[in-house]
């Protein structure tokens, strides 16, 4: 196999390509047990993490990162429906050309892609919306004829940012315990999720979300400490000037008992009362207001929207702000797409077809459909079809979600009635049984059916004759040399356009259309008896 090299310009290792370079291990450097941050987590704490973080020791910012997604509801569903918008997108990967080669180089990806195993990938990529940061190494394993990668999801906690530049990702090792060693190259595939410029670790939605997560710690804690302390009414006992001590404790016993015991004997001198903790239902309102706000805020964070999270809005409200908003869900699928063509797409061409000639490989992407408004595409194509749009039938079923009819299925459509004459319309019309003694009832569907029946049957009838004047008007405008020359010979010969019978038709419809005026004229003013 000829020398490769990686985008960067550095020489591949293939002897590296089929070992685990970055796998745990109990007692070395790279191990899966650290310490809980989040716990006793305090302001002053939370900022000295975040300090060391962006100074290039993210070690305990990750851990709180990972953990927040663990003991925040709120937080780990709106990044949950992050993810799963991005990675329930359907990959498309388009070749560079049509040869043969480019074609071949293609369906190999898509064969790639189509594997279970590559959802998992772009699940574990898609851990550095949190952290800022996600780190897959790439386990090759060679076959007699394909190099074919597994996928192994790496701790970010075993990586570190470059110290120079704050952007290159390198790996913990014993060779190099504090700055981390540099990643052979066609061995890892690197995503930093870009949120924001600057350095890579501070762009993870976890540093922009501890805030809220301590701020709301701090709410529930002091909200779990009111309910234990006015969540059941204050119990005092009392007792008479002539109680003993002996009684006084049998009292005590009682009030201390009553929680749990649900009840309590006291002699008929003492007695327990219950008093109201009045004033404190604005307290509790104050704990959740404050959690609700800071929720709040997170999904505007992770989702850029509220309505589907924590509003409660409308279904059309919802429709509209979908679960994440569409211009996000878009720059996720641009920048994990482009992850991945550089990290697993080239490198899997590189091994397999070698590195192409003219530099450029097949293309993956994740398509993010837009929403479609069947509603207002059904109201327009009413509207423009009858006046001439033409529309082809295939593009609307795509748009619809339907797929093309096979053959000799049965297929819905709008039933036509025959058209009838005008003659018998009318005569329904007409002699339609009176109903108050004051003339004929009028229903709503004969005052539509008698004009409909009249247009379909004038349509039928003069159909031939206005073919054969279109007809003739065509191969005149094909004989004329100009304009002019058309329209003087359509002047001269106006009385011999071929329309033999197209007068008396006309001449029956309009006889038709005046019955029908003179008969609602007589329905309107009440004297169709008379008549």
């Amino acid at each position: 196999m000829a020398t490769l090299y990686d985008h960067n310009g550095r020489k591949v290792e293939l002897k590296l390509l089929q070992d685990e370079l970055a796998a745990p291990s109990l007692t070395g450097i790279r191990t899966l047990w650290n310490e809980t941050v989040a716990s006793g987590l305090t302001p002053g704490r939370l900022t000295t993490l975040l300090r060391a973080a962006a100074d290039g020791d993210p070690l305990e910012y990750l851990t709180l990162a990972e953990e927040m997604e663990e003991r925040d509801a709120h937080y780990a569903s709106v990044l949950g429906t992050r993810k799963r918008a991005l990675s329930g997108l359907e990959v498309q990967v388009e070749a560079t050309s049509d040869a043969a080669r480019e074609v071949e180089q293609a369906d190999a990806v898509r064969a790639l892609t189509a594997a279970p195993a590559f959802c998992f990938l772009v699940e574990d990529l898609l851990d550095s919306l949190g952290k800022g940061f996600s780190v897959v190494e790439l386990v090759w394993q060679r076959s007699a004829t394909r190099w074919q990668p597994r996928f192994e999801h790496r701790d970010p906690r075993w990586f570190r940012f470059d110290r120079t530049t704050g952007r290159e990702v390198r790996l913990l090792d014993e060779r190099n315990a504090l700055e981390g060693v540099e990643l052979p190259p066609y061995k890892f595939v690197v995503h930093t999720h870009r949120l924001k410029s600057g350095v890579p670790i501070r762009g993870g939605l976890a540093f922009l979300a501890c805030w809220a997560y301590l701020f709301k710690a701090y709410t529930v804690k002091d909200w779990m400490a009111f309910l234990e302390t006015f969540g059941m009414p204050v119990r005092v006992g009392k007792y008479g000037d002539r109680a003993s001590k002996d009684d006084i404790a049998v009292l005590v016993r009682a009030v201390a008992n009553i929680g749990t015991d649900a009840g309590a004997v006291l002699p008929e001198s003492m007695q327990i009362e219950f008093p109201e903790a009045g004033g404190k239902q604005g307290s509790v309102n104050v704990y959740d207001t404050m959690a609700q706000w800071l929720d709040r805020q997170v999904s505007k964070a992770v989702l850029g929207q509220t309505m589907t999270s924590d509003d409660g809005a409308s279904l059309a409200q919802a429709k509209v702000h979908n679960d994440v908003r569409i211009d996000i869900l878009k720059a996720d699928a641009r920048q994990v797409a482009a992850t991945l063509n550089r990290d697993l797409v080239r490198p899997f061409i590189d091994l397999n077809f070698g590195p192409p000639a003219d530099g450029l490989y097949p293309v993956l992407t994740l398509p993010v459909p837009e929403p479609e408004d069947i509603a207002g595409l059904v109201a327009a194509l009413k509207e423009l079809v009858p006046l001439g749009l033409k529309v082809e039938a295939s593009v609307i079923r795509d748009k619809l979600g339907l797929p093309d009819p096979e053959e000799g299925a049965e297929l819905l459509g709008v039933v036509v009635a025959p058209a009838q004459g005008p003659g018998p319309a009318l005569n329904r019309a007409v002699n339609q049984e009176h109903t108050d003694g004051q003339g004929p009832a009028r229903t709503g569907t004969d005052e539509q059916d008698t004009p409909d029946a009249l247009v379909a049957r004038l349509e039928a009838e003069t159909a031939p004759e206005i073919a054969g004047m279109v007809e003739t008007i065509r191969q005149w405008a094909e004989e004329a040399d100009s304009l002019q020359a058309l329209r003087d010979r359509l002047l001269a010969a106006y009385g011999d356009l071929p329309a033999p019978s197209l007068a008396g038709v006309m001449g029956t419809a309009f006889a038709a259309a005046a019955a029908a005026g003179i008969y609602a004229e007589a329905v309107e003013s009440g004297a169709t008896d008379a008549a």
